[in-house]
């Protein structure tokens, strides 16, 4: 169980994907900065970014929230939350590549 925001892994995760910390923040809706402090360990994930992060990274919610820090808890998922954060997911992907490549 992580005390600490495993920042090592997230960013593991997000090089493993072709993604990067700016395209964290345009899906969950904050800014760099914001994502920065996450990194950090100086804010706390929220029950909705631990879905849309464990979308996005392609793993579990309880393990996102895990890797987060003891305090925040994997949320229940509603399924048409979920489907819609994984095509959000997708979405941030196909502008992370089309980025790339302009």
């Amino acid at each position: 169980m992580a005390l600490f925001f495993d920042a090592a892994w997230f960013d593991e995760r997000l090089g493993t994907r072709g993604l990067t910390r700016a395209t964290l923040a345009a899906v969950c809706g904050l800014s760099e900065p914001e994502v920065a402090l996450l990194f950090k360990d100086q804010r706390e994930l929220k029950p909705s970014e631990v879905v849309i992060f464990a979308e996005l990274l392609g793993a579990a919610p309880a393990e996102i929230a895990d890797r987060a820090g003891v305090s925040t808890r994997a949320p229940v998922v509603d399924p048409l939350d979920a489907r819609l954060s994984a095509i959000e997911a997708r979405l941030a992907k196909i502008e992370a590549i089309l980025r790339k490549g302009s």
